[in-house]
């Protein structure tokens, strides 16, 4: 049965270049200047690229379609040839092409015949070039050019009145998960109407300065913020001079770099011990900077030294290591527990912190570092007088939050296992005087400015001091010459050593960075878009808008376990409304001692329940989804779209976002992968994150039909097998290609009320998708051995070979991790370092992570694909272990017992030689290499499999047995086996190139001419 509606398809239906937009959108990542990133920390905030893309491409009707209106295809052939003609004309805007869409307009523009809107046979020449068009536009550096602005908001217009909208108006886009404005900022960018709607008042804050105040202001907001960020500047330095002092030599201290203390509890030792990751300062080429820890004969206190030059042999060793601490004196180490015990007793420490140098510039604005001195600490001192005066005239809140931290265990806050109880216990008390000052000086200005326009100033000004607390906290880090934060992340971990930057230094980390980035985003922002939109806080279960009011919902909805949004929002929340008169106005707060919202928060979060939110479980994640997608349901119009934009690893997540998605009403009418997420990123490194959201394009059901199970299960195969295909030539392989093949797949199921067997039993999602990762599984094995009967194989090298392929990450390398696209430094926007920190599954008494090894899939994935390939994971005990949640496929050194029989004893023996990772989309770390010790014994056991026998020439090799190889591979017959050198060459390809497994196996094929196969 095919899915007919009385409406055309748009662009996002049938095509979309997706390798293009990935390529723009992974660009984007390093790009700060003028980005809304940088107006304020929002936690999973999507690529603008990806959405203006595929927003564009929602909105366009496809003029392919037989449906699509004559009227388009006018309208958009004329629009269209007259960009290509710009583009031939205008050597500025030819820059701003892509080189593989040049020819294209240049040949569209010289033939006037070539696109003609009554030819069908011209209706794909269209399709194509509007296509090209959206592939450019993804480029950050087209996102403020005229030429693309006004043909994309042209074409949106055409495509508008084209489906039956009122001349004059604009299409309407909602977003009621809007969180960072990314989609709803592209909305206004190609010319529709943009409605936000978010439960959290710091997501509303920065919608409403995106959507509503920088369309409506303008250059002249961004001058007003510069001109009263200069004057709380001003303000905040003559009262916060005297505890920031310029040192006796004219030199302005920018940083002071602090390290948190114990005790040693070492037999007879006693010394407090500074925690630090490092006690290198800078490593330059042209300056090397360290400090050296010493302590005095009969004191317990140590006393630090800064060094330059030649010291790589002076500087202190490193004393913290995976929360354990090592003392430099008598080299005890104090465990994880005791070191949790004394920091509990300090309130984590951030204020018995011990000085370890003073960065500064000198009078000719050199960078220095200097030793501290005791006024450096007498300074300090003071701070508590001062805040004791201030206290008294702080009649609304307290001077700096106190409210509590949320409770242990709540998703990625850890601090509270080292005795942090509220969040003013994240900074020192000179950063708590220094930002509860700023906070005064903006909230008067609020008070002595009451003009429409001075509000919106302060609302932006608001946005610049969520950033500077964010960099003035004990969790802030030194990234050599930088200040760094932890707060973009989605956890907050410990930090041992960190930096107290002086907010008002010319120097990251001050007041007036913060205001630049701003400012810079206004201006950017100002430049692109000429309408303004809506911003409200709101929950998504509970939509405000009418029925059938959006001709497209899209939205980047919560990611199930990933983030505690509300949670790490409130970080900013508690210093935003101590900066401003009425927070309960500003903020929707119930009152002034709230913080943000909830109760209806959708995530799953295992600590909610402690503090009375409820139980956020999977059930309440599945229930409240279905409100959300329900309310997007009842506000799309009937020829409206949704798009729905996920990237989380585990199955349970995307079954819960499917299955509400389906019985909401919506019917999947494709899915599209686009590389949104910095490979670099810490999740990526530590857990199964796609490298690509996956944006699912969802039509709003018309029919009550009752589908056949038989008729659904006969198209399943042949979807899968015309999608696979595309995917791979996109570049789009494993566990992005999988769920890529997701929106095909449902399309079949979800365009009827119900799926029935001849029973009448209603088939469930969860038993549908079984059989769609079957079809994958079969598929993709079948592009993994080419031109090869894949039935020939075990189900030991059918599962390998999915398994590896699932891990990969496109260019033919599992699990390989990319290289950084920029992120580090870039605009003075550092990404701080990892902060060493103690999960709850490492071994506390020592303070070791436990290593994994082998390549690690989440378990219920892994039984997918087994179960797919007519595999059983537990008849393959000497292939896989299962563990908890996890499937691990063990490496092949660990299956030597198996394979050797009583000659493992004498098999590789690992032993540590050099450290490296054993790369995977998992957590997967290795380092151990294999010795060339063995005796020239013979292999008891040939193995049962073809699998079995290619791992023991792999072992052979790594133990440089030649002839034992060659024995095995030709006197014993093995090599003869075509399958053996077939599944050898799909193995070298799927197993990573940083592994001893894809060092190995070539190894072995390489010995294949040589010994005559």
């Amino acid at each position: 049965m095919s899915n007919k509606t009385n409406y055309p398809k748009r662009l996002i239906e049938v095509d979309l270049p997706i390798k293009r937009i990935s390529a723009h959108a992974r660009r984007e990542k390093s790009i700060r200047h003028g980005h809304i990133s940088t107006l304020h920390i929002w936690w999973a905030r999507r690529p603008l690229a990806a959405c203006r893309a595929v927003i564009c491409a929602s909105l366009w009707i496809d003029p392919v379609d037989e449906l699509c209106p004559q009227e388009f295809r006018d309208k958009a052939a004329s629009i269209i040839k007259d960009f290509a003609k710009k583009v031939v004309t205008d050597k500025d805007l030819a820059n701003h092409c892509s080189t593989e869409n040049w020819s294209e307009w240049k040949f569209l523009a010289k033939t006037e015949n070539q696109l003609d809107p009554n030819n069908p046979q011209h209706f794909n020449i269209l399709r194509d070039r509007l296509l090209d068009f959206i592939a450019d536009f993804a480029n950050w550096d087209n996102s403020t050019q005229q030429d693309y602005l006004e043909t994309s908001r042209a074409l949106t217009q055409a495509a508008h009145e084209a489906l039956g909208g009122v001349p004059g108006t604009r299409p309407l886009v909602v977003d009621p998960f809007a969180g960072g404005g990314a989609i709803p900022l592209e909305a206004l960018r190609v010319g529709a109407d943009a409605f936000a709607s978010d439960l959290n008042p710091v997501a509303v804050l920065l919608n409403k300065v995106v959507l509503e105040y920088i369309p409506k202001y303008g250059q002249k907001l961004a001058d007003e913020v510069r001109k009263w960020g200069k004057w709380v500047k001003e303000e905040a330095e003559k009262e916060l001079a005297d505890f920031y002092p310029k040192d006796a030599d004219g030199s302005t201290p920018i940083a002071y770099l602090w390290a948190r203390t114990i005790v040693c509890e070492g037999p007879g030792c006693g010394l407090k011990v500074p925690l630090a990751r490092t006690f290198w300062l800078t490593k330059r080429s042209s300056c090397k900077v360290g400090v050296r820890i010493k302590y005095s004969a009969g004191s317990e206190i140590p006393v630090c030294e800064v060094i330059s030059g030649n010291i790589t042999n002076l500087v202190t060793t490193a004393t913290v290591r995976r929360g354990a601490v090592s003392c430099p004196c008598c080299g005890f180490t104090t465990p994880v527990q005791s070191v949790r015990r004394q920091l509990s007793k300090q309130r984590g420490g951030a204020n018995d912190g011990f000085l370890l140098a003073i960065v500064a510039n000198d009078e000719a604005g050199k960078r220095i570092y200097r030793t501290p001195t005791k006024s450096d600490y007498e300074i300090v001192d003071k701070v508590e007088a001062r805040l004791k005066q201030q206290r008294h005239s702080n009649t609304i809140l307290s001077l700096a939050p106190d409210e509590p931290l949320p409770p242990n265990g709540t998703l990625g806050f850890r601090v509270q296992n080292y005795g942090m109880q509220t969040f003013g216990d994240l900074h020192t008390k000179r950063q708590k005087l220094a930002l509860a000052t700023i906070a005064s000086i903006i909230r008067n200005l609020e008070e002595t400015e009451e003009t429409t326009e001075s509000i919106v100033v302060h609302q932006c000004l608001l946005l610049a001091f969520g950033r500077l607390q964010d960099l003035n906290s004990s969790l802030s880090t030194w990234a050599d010459t930088v200040v760094g934060a932890n707060r973009g992340q989605n956890r907050l971990p410990m930090v041992w050593d960190f930096v107290e930057a002086v907010p008002f230094a010319d120097a990251g980390g001050s007041w007036s960075g913060q205001v630049d980035w701003v400012v810079r985003a206004i201006n950017h922002v100002s430049m692109a878009i000429s309408h303004t939109g809506i911003a409200m806080q709101a929950p998504a279960q509970m939509h405000p808008l009418p029925d059938d009011s959006a001709h497209l919902v899209a939205t980047d909805p919560p990611y199930y376990d990933a983030f505690a949004y509300s949670d790490l929002s409130d970080l900013f929340l508690c210093w935003l409304k101590r900066a401003t008169l009425d927070p309960k106005t500003l903020f929707s707060l119930e009152s002034v001692q709230s913080k943000s919202p909830k109760q209806e928060e959708i995530v799953v979060n295992p600590a909610a329940s402690i503090d009375g939110r409820g139980p956020k479980d999977h059930i309440w994640f599945s229930s409240q989804m279905l409100l959300a997608f329900r309310q997007a349901r009842r506000i799309t119009k009937p020829n409206g779209l949704s798009v729905i934009i996920f990237a989380h690893k585990g199955m349970k997540s995307w079954e819960a976002l499917l299955d509400s998605a389906i019985a909401s009403g919506w019917t999947i009418t494709g899915s599209w992968p686009i590389d949104t997420e910095r490979p670099s990123r810490q999740r990526a490194q530590e857990s199964a994150a796609l490298a690509s959201s996956i944006h699912l394009v969802c039509r709003p059901r018309n029919t009550n039909d009752i589908g056949d199970w038989r008729d659904v299960l006969q198209e399943l195969p042949q979807r899968i097998h015309d999608w696979m295909p595309r995917l791979a030539s996109e570049g789009v392989v494993g566990a992005d290609a999988i769920f890529a093949c997701l929106g095909p797949a449902l399309e079949i199921f979800s365009r009827y009320s119900s799926v029935e067997k001849a029973s009448g039993e209603v088939v469930t999602l969860r038993e549908y998708l079984e059989y769609v990762w079957a079809a994958i599984s079969k598929e993709a094995l079948s592009t993994i051995f080419k031109e090869a009967d894949t039935s020939s194989f075990e189900e030991d090298a059918r599962l390998t070979a999915m398994w590896l392929w699932t891990l990969s990450s496109g260019g033919g390398e599992t699990g390989k991790m990319p290289v950084p696209q920029g992120d580090g430094k870039t605009g003075n926007m550092p990404v701080p370092q990892e902060e060493e920190d103690v999960s709850d599954d490492d071994d506390e008494s020592t303070g070791k992570k436990a290593k994994i090894t082998g390549f690690s899939l989440e378990y219920d994935a892994a039984r997918k694909i087994a179960q797919g390939l007519g595999a059983n994971l537990e008849n393959l005990t000497s292939l896989v272990q299962v563990k908890g949640d996890q499937a691990r496929l063990l490496p092949v050194s660990e299956r030597s017992p198996y394979l050797l029989g009583k000659d493992a004893g004498k098999a590789p023996v690992k032993r540590p030689k050099k450290e490296h990772k054993q790369l995977s989309l998992f957590d997967t770390e290795t380092t151990e290499e294999v010795s060339e010790d063995w005796g020239d014994t013979n292999i008891e056991n040939q193995g049962k499999t073809v699998l079995d026998r290619i791992h023991q020439t792999m072992i052979l090799f790594a133990a440089g047995r030649s002839e034992a190889l060659k024995r095995f591979l030709v006197d014993d017959g093995v090599g003869s086996d075509k399958r053996f050198w077939t599944l050898a060459q799909s193995l070298s390809a799927l197993y990573p190139t940083a592994t001893d497994e894809k060092r190995w196996v070539d190894g072995v094929l390489a010995r294949k001419k040589g010994l005559g196969f």
